[in-house]
């Protein structure tokens, strides 16, 4: 038998007292004021934050008697930062999960233990004839009662949306006492089980403000397209509390504040005006044109009230099955985005919003959903500004009912309609006037049911003109578009070719960035770009949840799931983002840039400099970007030039001839073409000069032929052998190899150390996020970590005075029937030079061998002296198979320290590809490392096993020597932890592999001379 319902687990109830959601807007008291859009300027507008008494309780029912009265001592109280998520100021749990109730499934009910905090806040208030005093709570996680001076005021639920109390009946001129019991669970809560840590409190900011009683209640503007969506009608509603009769006066301004149109109506409660304009400039994500709209009325006691408010022309459409804006097909390169702050969690300032705003746009996003929940006001406001298509998602996710069995346990129960119906009531009703919101979202991972049937009707009833968006409606029964998620590239096709008669098609979740990754997004977006019907998607996610942390010795590292004691808990799974927790861009966040590039080109003629340029923008025209073009040969810079482009209308493509001194490149080694667009002017988002894109390409006919120079050196090689070594030396060299284990232990050069162990095979590489559902069959299946070398021979010869040792050894790990039969051939030279030959065959006894290898590569430790790094590869940041268009190839320096890549959580990283030959340099000393063809390279100051042991920054234990590895093949990233494997072409499988490497003492100054040519033989 179930006990009685309480208020906060009472289905039934959505509110007591809570005014009718409605759009977002402020009023004035002139026209001065009104064009600042600042609230803080607003008639009767008090900002509410700052330090509240709080006293924090286990429960509901340990609330003292009389805490709600304004007598209630609150003197000996603590103090807690409003807004904040309490769990950050000190008080009650962290804990994270992605899927998981944090309680046992028995909705509506909660647990008894339901940790609560009670806000005081004591202000000073004036009561007037004719106004009303209203307090708005923007978020509350997730329900809470408000009491003023003792009585009941409210009762609220659904934590990211605003509610507003009419508290003027109970407040008195003078000192009044505001009482607010916050609650962790609620009935709510089994409709916000987002993927991000359980935070509770006023965690957004709270207002108040006084309007009168024949004031300004609601307003809506709409824009109606013509049928050739070059003219445009403006439409606002409008609706006042009261009937009292009025003239309004609405003035439409230009971006520049002039005057375009006048519109008189009147209004006896209500008011709808109509007006046509013939060639309004209209707003889309690439141009967004803002218009001002100012309300303008006469209150009964005289005085004037203006309203403003922006507003752009769109429409948006689905035109011949494909979404449209403003009648032209768009295509979505987004972003999922959590409210998230590694300090103060999903407490965040509107400046944090704009830097998020900012560096989406500099990274060539167009597109951001508010996953899972509507977002603060302002960030709409941003993002009409600085144009970001923004699909507004309700506060709704019921994801751990998936674990239950019935995925559909509430979501298609009738009991909970209203409650669904509510949340998107809610959102729309506050949001449709941003011109940057083109579709409304039902909520996320829900499962499905009549509850969202319900939804869509409700939205459509209050705005008919966007679409309505839900993945979890696979058959698109009361969603707009079809929708999926994570889906795999070959499914992915199948419905891109699947398109007559069919809805358009988004990945609202795809490429997920956890950790190192995601990989294979070019992929992604080439087959997106091949079907009309696919367009486009959302990475998720935009930043890592990681929770700010300093040790002991004051380094800042950030704590996810788990290290808070909490559990269950999805560990680092929060840490997915394109950007660290303080918004450092990671290396994935640099490739989507490049992939999702608006400006691509391609090499017509590269001997010749002839390019064709494509023109990926949506609406803008290439007409005055700045096309700037450098040609190097390693790091000389041979010539550069800026041109300005033509017009290029989008879509279309234009050819152009360089116009670099390629009688002077011709005469260059290896010389790179480097393409860089950039903006001529400071726009809203980056000042003048900032890089839209770039590429680079070899001009073939520079391209240089290494030769193998040998020196005729005078100074044999002396062979000295003990039952366990060879001890090959001259005057510049010496060589020791373990005749026991078939390995170079140390390689000298003038008396120093350079390799100080290896080579030796690895097929292993420390776990990335994408490897977690491969991991345990790697470890505890084909034992790859155990994997080891057996000698089986050792010899050496003499030949034309080099030395060549030859080793073969059977590789292979526990109790498997494959492996690899191995070749080392070691020369020798006079010189000093060293020649790593290694061949491998695969053996195969058995059936049974791994799908995939991490990497065939190996590995050796150097001189930790040798610490400063030279390349010429893909850089300067880290690369990999399946994600490196955005490094270019070029001459790269950084020191050992510098290869590393900092994740949250340490995993495999700073790959360098594509790279024909590495140096390692102290002071003016350096080791030139060369391959016969391009391989890929990492180099660290700490080994694999270090870094797996390390959980989080700074914690990585660093070892006395630089471990160096050299793969043959090394897998790509992909994208498994949610979502698509590594594809085909970037999986490290079962076979025959040859590594040829030279490696000799040069001086640093030579590294690119000497880099030209072999000296070994």
């Amino acid at each position: 038998m179930q006990r009685a319902l309480k208020r906060w687990e009472d289905v039934h109830l959505t509110h007591i007292n809570k005014l009718p959601a409605h759009t977002n807007f402020w009023r004035y008291e002139n026209k001065e004021e009104a064009f600042t859009f600042d609230k803080k300027n607003s008639k009767g507008y008090r900002l509410l934050d700052g330090e509240w008494p709080f006293l924090f309780l286990p429960a509901p029912e340990f609330s003292p008697e009389g805490f709600e009265q304004k007598g209630f001592d609150i003197s000996s109280l603590e103090t807690i930062e409003v807004p904040s998520c309490w769990q950050l100021q000190g008080y009650g749990k962290m804990h994270y999960t992605d899927v998981l109730y944090p309680f046992p499934l028995n909705p509506p009910y909660v647990p008894d233990e339901n940790p609560t905090g009670i806000y005081f806040k004591d202000i000073e208030l004036e009561k007037k004839a004719g106004e009303r005093t209203i307090l708005k709570f923007n978020g509350v996680d997730s329900a809470f009662d408000l009491y003023v001076n003792g009585e009941h005021a409210g009762f609220s639920k659904i934590s990211r949306l605003p509610s507003e109390f009419d508290i003027t009946d109970l407040i008195e001129n003078g000192s009044n006492r505001l009482t607010v019991r916050v609650y962790q669970f609620s009935d709510g809560t089994y409709l916000e089980d987002q993927d991000m840590w359980w935070l509770s409190g006023i965690f957004r900011s709270v207002e108040l403000y006084t309007v009168t009683t024949d004031t300004l209640a609601d307003i809506y503007v709409d824009t109606i397209a013509d049928e050739d969506f070059i003219g445009f009608t403006l439409k606002v509603t409008g609706e006042f509390f009261s009937n009292e009769h009025k003239n309004v006066q609405l003035t439409v301004l230009d971006r520049e504040k002039q005057v375009v149109a006048v519109i008189d109506a009147e209004a006896n409660g209500e008011f709808v005006v109509s007006k046509h304009f013939e060639h309004p400039q209209l707003w889309n994500a690439e141009e967004p044109y803002l218009y001002s709209l100012l309300v303008e009325y006469e209150l009964v006691d005289g005085t004037k009230e203006m309203i403003p408010l922006r507003f752009g022309f769109r429409s948006i459409d689905i035109i011949d099955n494909q979404i449209s804006v403003n009648g032209k097909r768009i295509f979505f390169n987004g972003v999922n985005r959590h409210d998230s702050h590694p300090k103060t969690g999903r407490t965040v300032t509107v400046e944090h919003m704009r830097k998020d705003v900012e560096m989406m746009k500099q990274y060539n996003m167009n597109s951001v959903r508010t996953a899972h929940y509507p977002n603060m006001d302002e960030f709409y406001d941003l993002c009409d500004e600085y144009g970001l298509y923004v699909i507004d998602e309700a506060d709704l996710e019921c994801h751990g009912f998936e674990n239950s069995g019935d995925y559909n346990w509430i979501s298609d129960n009738e009991l909970w309609e209203k409650q669904y119906v509510a949340r998107a009531v809610g959102m729309v009703k506050r949001d449709r006037n941003h011109p940057s919101i083109i579709m409304w979202s039902l909520g996320n991972e829900s499962g499905a049911g009549r509850n969202f049937g319900a939804m869509y009707q409700a939205i459509k009833k209050l705005d008919d003109r966007r679409l309505v968006h839900y993945e979890g409606d696979r058959v698109a029964a009361y969603s707009d578009v079809y929708t999926t998620m994570y889906t795999r590239l070959n499914r992915l096709e199948e419905i891109g070719k699947r398109s007559e008669g069919c809805k358009p098609h988004i990945l609202c979740e795809y490429g997920h960035a956890m950790g190192n990754g995601p990989g294979g997004l070019t992929e992604y977006q080439q087959l997106m770009r091949k079907y009309p019907r696919l367009q486009g998607g959302f990475i998720w996610e935009w930043c890592d949840h990681g929770i700010e942390t300093v040790n002991e010795n004051g380094e800042v590292y950030y704590r996810y799931g788990g290290d808070f004691g909490d559990f269950p808990t999805n560990g680092n799974f929060c840490i997915d983002g394109l950007v660290y927790p303080d918004r450092t861009p990671s290396p994935g966040l640099y490739e989507y840039k490049k992939v999702i590039e608006p400006i691509v080109t391609e090499v017509i003629d590269a001997d010749q400099g002839r390019i064709r340029i494509e023109n990926r923008y949506d609406f803008r025209n290439l007409e005055g970007i700045l096309l700037k073009a450098k040609a190097v040969s390693y790091d000389k810079v041979i010539d550069e030039v800026t041109v300005t482009l033509p017009e290029i209308a989008p879509g279309e493509v234009h050819e152009i001839q360089l116009p670099l001194a390629f009688d002077r490149i011709q005469s260059e080694d290896n010389v790179y073409i480097y393409v860089q667009y950039v903006e001529p002017i400071d726009t809203l988002y980056a000042e003048k000069g900032h890089e839209i894109t770039k590429e680079n390409f070899l001009v073939p006919a520079t391209k240089l032929t290494k030769q193998n120079v040998v020196e005729d050196v005078q100074d044999a090689i002396a062979v000295k052998e003990t039952p366990l070594e060879l001890i090959l030396q001259n005057g510049t060299m010496k060589a020791v190899f373990s005749k026991f284990k078939g390995m170079l232990e140390t390689f000298e050069v003038n008396g120093e150390a350079v390799i100080e162990k290896g080579p030796e095979l690895t097929v292993w590489r420390a776990i990335i996020d994408n490897d977690m559902y491969k991991k345990d069959d790697w470890i505890n299946k084909y034992f790859l970590k155990q994997a080891k070398e057996v000698l089986v021979s050792f010899s050496h010869e003499h030949v034309d005075g080099a030395i060549i040792v030859e080793v073969k050894k059977y590789f292979s790990t526990v109790n498997q029937a494959w492996g690899f039969d191995l070749t080392y051939r070691y020369v020798v030279n006079e010189n000093g030079s060293l020649r790593i030959q290694l061949n491998g065959e695969k053996v195969l006894r058995g059936e049974e061998i791994p799908p995939m290898l991490p990497r065939i590569a190996i590995e050796l430790h150097m001189n930790e002296s040798f610490d400063h790094v030279t390349w010429f590869g893909r850089g300067d940041g880290e690369s990999y198979q399946d994600s490196k268009r955005s490094q270019l190839i070029g001459l790269y320096e950084k020191t050992v320290a510098d290869m590393h890549t900092d994740y949250v959580y340490p995993q495999e990283n700073g790959a360098r590809t594509d790279t024909s030959f590495l140096a390692l340099s102290h002071e003016e000393k350096s080791i030139l490392i060369q391959s016969k063809e391009e391989r890929d390279f990492t180099i660290h100051d700490y080994t694999t096993e270090n870094l797996e042991e390390a959980k989080h920054l700074g914690n990585i234990k660093k070892s006395p020597y630089n471990v160096l590895t050299i793969d043959y093949k090394q897998s790509g990233l992909g994208s498994n932890s949610c979502g698509e494997d590594q594809l085909p072409p970037y999986r490290v499988g079962f076979e025959d592999f040859t590594i040829d490497l030279e490696i000799r003492n040069i001086k640093r100054s030579d590294i690119v001379e000497e880099s030209k040519f072999y000296k070994s033989k």
